[in-house]
């Protein structure tokens, strides 16, 4: 496993690197960002795949190494689940909320589409929830 990560590391930052520089010519630094993203992101599942094609790294040996592990990671993937979907899901009610807000003084008669929003974007914390409790499950 630790073989992998040696001769991935390189690849990435070579990766990383070409992109950069493939990428100084783009009109905008906005989208000059998105494309360093995505590139980078496509670069490295192609070095994954072409890692896999060369007999490096064994997918069947890194999933029978994870099962042997301790219960440890599946708490911290539990708990990522939980933190990220909160977030969003206080992004999300912030800016539907203050919208619906707005909204509703305008025209009451709306109040009931309005609070079907923001409930949807509160639905996104009970998806967190269900997978941390997933995950916590299979421990």
């Amino acid at each position: 496993m630790i073989e992998s990560v040696i001769l991935g590391a390189p690849a990435a930052v070579a990766a990383a690197l070409l992109t950069g520089a493939a990428l100084r010519r783009a009109p905008r630094t906005g989208m000059r960002w998105l494309l360093r993203v995505n590139a980078t992101i496509a670069l490295a599942a192609l070095a994954g795949l072409v890692l896999m094609l060369a007999g490096v790294v064994d997918p069947a040996q890194a999933a029978t190494s994870a099962a042997s592990r301790n219960s440890g990671d599946a708490f911290i993937g539990a708990g990522i689940a939980v933190a990220g979907s909160t977030l969003g899901a206080g992004i999300a009610v912030s800016y539907t909320g203050s919208a619906a807000l707005a909204a509703i003084a305008e025209k009451p008669e709306i109040l009931g589409r309005a609070l079907v929003i923001v409930g949807l974007a509160e639905g996104i914390a009970i998806y967190g929830l269900i997978i941390a409790i997933i995950l916590i499950g299979k421990v």
